[in-house]
């Protein structure tokens, strides 16, 4: 349950699409009054959605949302951060300030709301609509404990979190949980599409590849064991999951996935300089 003294915390939100809304949802189902929390969106649409089927307070324009918060969390593309930031400028006095927008640098939009610091960057993932993501959150130089708590209850209402000490790190959290849910999407279309090869009609392909996939992760989940513990009970001797593992390490696929990886890492700095450039 969020404490009495959060519950009297409003909240902006600057930006109510998919992400903005999950984590809006996530703190309505932990007990934070509606009333509290204002959701700013251009899109009519966007905003009759968040006022009629979640029940906030919606604005076209974040002045007024962001003038009566005490924390604005920004959720918008980050290709629209600099202008949003920029817009609120001048209202943010003491807030604290938590951005979900990716390859953004804290250092950045530190810049871009005039030199304010007390800001939390934070990396939340696609699981974050089903109230099952992983955040990772990295906060300014001397942004205080209780901002640190606030943040971990505003993001850990749809996912649980992980803290960093060096923002460098970010770069590698959204290669591997922000990205990650597509590299999982990836192997379940291929293990569903092999199903398919062998005869499998749609529907039972879905369901094949999906219960393996939600059953050996729930396993997973479940056991104290490391994975490699795991895939070795399954891989009998001369067996088939045997030589399915064989064909894979033959193709480097294990190293190819962290390759992969590396390489989605480097493109979350190249963006962090890109998006960071002032226009």
């Amino acid at each position: 349950m969020v404490p009495a003294e959060m519950q009297q915390m409003n909240i902006a939100f600057v930006g109510g699409g998919n992400m903005g809304a999950a984590l809006i949802g996530g703190l309505l189902k932990h007990g934070w009054p509606a009333q509290s929390i204002a959701a700013v969106d251009i899109d009519e649409r966007t905003r009759e959605h968040l006022a009629r089927d979640i029940g906030v307070r919606v604005y076209a324009d974040a002045g007024p949302a962001v003038a009566t918060a005490q924390c604005v969390v920004f959720a918008v593309k980050p290709q629209h951060l600099r202008e949003s930031a920029r817009t609120v400028a001048p209202l943010i006095k003491a807030h604290l300030v938590i951005s979900i927008a990716a390859g953004i640098r804290a250092g950045d939009l530190s810049r871009w709301l005039l030199g304010h610091r007390r800001i939390v960057r934070a990396m939340p993932n696609t699981p974050a609509l089903v109230q099952a993501g992983m955040t990772g959150l990295y906060a300014l130089p001397g942004v205080s404990g209780e901002d640190r708590a606030l943040a971990e209850k505003v993001l850990g209402a749809a996912s649980e979190t992980l803290w960093v000490q060096n923002e460098a790190m970010m770069d590698t959290i959204t290669a591997v949980s922000g990205s990650g849910p597509a590299y999982v999407f990836y192997f379940l279309e291929a293990l569903q599409h092999a199903a398919l090869e062998q005869g499998f009609a749609p529907a039972a392909a879905r369901r094949l590849a999906l219960t393996t996939f939600t059953g050996a992760l729930k396993l997973a989940a479940e056991s104290a064991d490391a994975p490699e513990v795991l895939r070795a009970r399954v891989t009998s001797k001369g067996g088939t999951t045997e030589r399915a593992i064989a064909y894979l390490e033959r193709y480097s696929v294990r190293q190819h996935i962290v390759a992969a990886v590396a390489a989605a890492t480097e493109r979350s700095r190249e963006l962090g300089d890109e998006l960071g450039r002032d226009a």
